[in-house]
């Protein structure tokens, strides 16, 4: 019975290691100002940390279009693949952090 709670432990944790994607190597240049996970320490630059994914993905497009102004990040989004894209957004968005929306967070008051 032991043997069969470990192995039952053992498949668990694989599960959960294998969902969460793993850190993209453009993520080193992110967290500079944004934190090796997403948290940033400075107030100045935002955390990404558990936000939406298809949120991630919007502003990065709208950055390296130039289409959302910041002249930092346009110059890191400029060479940036759509794959390199979608795996920065999957990362972020599954890392825990500080962002909460009580609206989706919080069920509606009767």
């Amino acid at each position: 019975m032991r043997t069969l709670s470990a192995l039952f432990a053992a498949l668990l944790a694989f599960g959960a290691e294998a969902s969460t994607p793993a850190k993209p190597d453009k993520a080193t240049t992110c967290a500079a100002c944004h934190g090796d996970t997403g948290v940033s320490s400075q107030p100045i630059y935002p955390n990404l940390a558990g936000q939406y994914r298809n949120y991630l993905v919007h502003a990065l497009k709208e950055y390296r279009s130039g289409q959302r102004k910041n002249a930092i990040m346009a110059a890191q989004a400029k060479d940036l693949t759509e794959a390199d894209i979608k795996a920065l957004a999957a990362y972020y968005a599954a890392q825990p952090g500080p962002l909460y929306t009580p609206s989706v967070h919080t069920p509606p008051k009767k």
